[in-house]
């Protein structure tokens, strides 16, 4: 892996940017607006976002499907100058956001450790955040730098909320719980921010050591009472955690860009449905879902629960009534729509000058440095409950990096879906060709390959955990190297469904009491994503980066003379 760093150049904050500061605009639903008393009522107006990885540049492979066409969408230049139009002529405007802002970023950002993208969202006038599980990639301390900075970095100007990031020994939050913003003018607005509770099962255990993350209904409601006896009484939950629509009628008014969504599913419909009713508006992210949805608080009233997809294609705009004599939002007033960010506006200058900055002597030589080549595009799969092909080479790498007996002597190799980011496209830049920053942007999380001794029940136990369980409500399929095969058997009901007589290594059963060598990441050798079976590995030898891994197996076998080819799917037999 490379990391460029550079000192930090000063950036000159326009007085329009430094001003446009204040707001989040969603549309599509509303709670029947009554009549208003303008001389103790004032419009206020949310900006939110959610779930940015970084996607500062304006890049062709971030698109979004506008007029049934695949329309390329976002980047920092372009998200700016939507947020400033929204904002013209909003007296009480905020701009805040649900989290992963950064992690699991692009090229430019994450080899910078996401410096560009803090910059860029300073600049962008984001006033307000939660922590997501993606914030935790490098660890605590990390984060922590990020927040306050250091010697070459000024870190965020806008407050990282963690209500629910607890310190074990003093069972105290390790970030603000809350930030509240002060329009002047009698206005005053609360923001609880909150990661998922289930941040600890899908992040880097080594990063987290000592924190949990806690229930967090029981969390907001807490901090939500706390507001009020300040005299806050308009709270708004900037929420990590997110749902589904779909196309039924689940009793929740949803609406989406498509058209499609009549309800929705998933962790946050119960989280909303027990909520205090304190909370006026949730803000949500995690699932890259596009939602504006009403969900009835436990007192029956309607609530609106936003999200605004991923990477920076969408933000959303809310918009209510504020009434100075209560100090609360008027709930029957907030409306909401998402907006897609398209390029069809003039580019903010100062975020294509941040960009620029970073682009500068020794960028492109290592981003641009060909690497391998390859026959055909090497994709992953629609969802992450499939085998797909980038998954098996990428395991295939990682079992090829260290099946020597001086690098481990694996076996086999195992690789989470959710590791893999981005794929390999034939026709990106000059066809055929990979450079660098595309394998980057492939594995982007810097985990190193780690070979440990499992037992073949282990194994099983790890392939029973891709269902669904109380720790993770999805299934996640694991990529497999060549030469391991199993059924997963969808006809049958729980741990059923993977048959254990199935397993099979180069043609011969798996013993169940017999050790063998298998490679992974260390997120996943942690346990990450609920696969707690993996953490009993004994024996344990860490080697390289896994981008350095894929790398290395890329550039043997992607010759110009012999282009790589997508392996062949099959490898784990799916009966339905």
């Amino acid at each position: 892996m490379f990391t460029i760093r550079r000192k930090r150049r000063a950036v000159a904050v326009g007085a329009a940017a430094a001003l446009a500061a204040t707001t989040l605009a969603v549309g599509a639903w509303s709670a029947n607006a009554g009549q208003q008393d303008r001389h103790r009522e004032v419009d206020l107006q949310l900006l939110a976002l959610n779930d940015f990885h970084g996607y500062i540049e304006a890049s062709a492979s971030n698109t979004w499907a506008i007029g049934g066409v695949n329309t390329p969408v976002g980047g920092a230049e372009y998200l700016a100058t939507h947020l400033e139009q929204a904002r013209e002529g909003e007296r009480y405007s905020t701009t805040v956001a649900a989290g992963d802002l950064i992690g699991a970023s692009p090229f430019l950002s994450a080899v910078y450790d996401d410096e560009p993208t803090i910059e860029s969202l300073n600049a962008m006038g984001v006033e307000v955040s939660s922590v997501g599980n993606h914030e935790f990639d490098a660890g605590i301390d990390e984060l922590n730098r990020i927040i306050e900075g250091d010697e070459d970095f000024e870190g965020a100007d806008f407050p990282y909320l963690g209500a629910n990031v607890v310190d074990e020994a003093t069972g105290q939050p390790v970030l603000d719980p809350y930030w509240v913003k002060d329009f002047g003018k009698g206005v005053k607005v609360g923001f609880i921010g909150m990661t998922l509770e289930g941040t600890g099962d899908i992040v880097s255990q080594s990063g987290i050591e000592g924190l949990e993350f806690t229930d967090e209904v029981e969390t907001a409601n807490k901090y939500a009472k706390e507001l009020k006896r300040r005299g806050v009484n308009a709270i708004v939950v900037l929420l990590h955690e997110g749902g589904v629509p779909v196309a039924q009628d689940t009793g929740h008014e949803c609406e989406s860009l498509d058209g499609t969504a009549v309800g929705m599913s998933g962790p946050i419909v119960d989280i909303a449905e027990t909520m205090t009713p304190l909370v006026d508006v949730l803000v949500t992210g995690h699932t890259h879902n596009e939602y504006v949805c009403s969900v009835p608080d436990p007192a029956g009233n309607p609530r609106m629960v936003t999200s605004a997809s991923s990477y920076g294609r969408v933000f959303t705009q809310i918009d209510a009534t504020y009434d100075k004599r209560t100090k609360d939002i008027v709930r029957s007033s907030v409306t909401g729509s998402n907006t897609v960010v398209t390029r069809d506006v003039d580019p903010n200058e100062e975020q294509q000058d941040i960009i620029a900055s970073y682009m500068g002597e020794g960028y492109d030589e290592v981003a641009n440095r060909l690497v391998c080549h390859i026959a055909e595009d090497i994709k992953r799969g629609a969802t992450r409950a499939e085998e797909f092909p980038l998954g098996s080479l990428i395991a295939d790498a990682q079992l090829w990096n260290t099946s020597g007996a001086d690098t481990g002597g694996a076996e086999l190799a195992l690789m989470n879906p959710g590791g893999v980011r981005q794929d390999l496209l034939l026709n990106a830049g000059n066809p055929g060709e990979v450079t660098y920053k595309e394998v980057f942007e492939v594995q982007p999380f810097a985990n190193y390959v780690v070979t440990l001794d499992l037992t073949g029940a282990q194994i099983l136990a790890g392939l029973q955990q891709q269902l669904p369980s109380a720790a993770r409500s999805t299934t996640l399929q694991l990529q497999v190297s060549e030469g391991f095969t199993y059924t997963w058997d969808k006809t049958k009901t729980g741990t059923d469904q993977i048959v254990a007589d199935s397993l099979m290594l180069n043609g011969e059963p798996i013993v169940m009491d017999q050790t063998y060598r298998v490679t992974m990441n260390s997120f996943l050798a942690e346990g990450g994503d609920s696969f707690t079976a993996f953490k009993d590995g004994t024996n344990r030898l860490f080697g390289e980066l896994d981008v350095d891994a894929f790398e290395d197996y890329l550039a043997e076998f992607g010759t110009a003379a012999a282009p790589l080819e997508a392996p062949e799917l099959g490898r784990v037999t799916v009966i339905s």
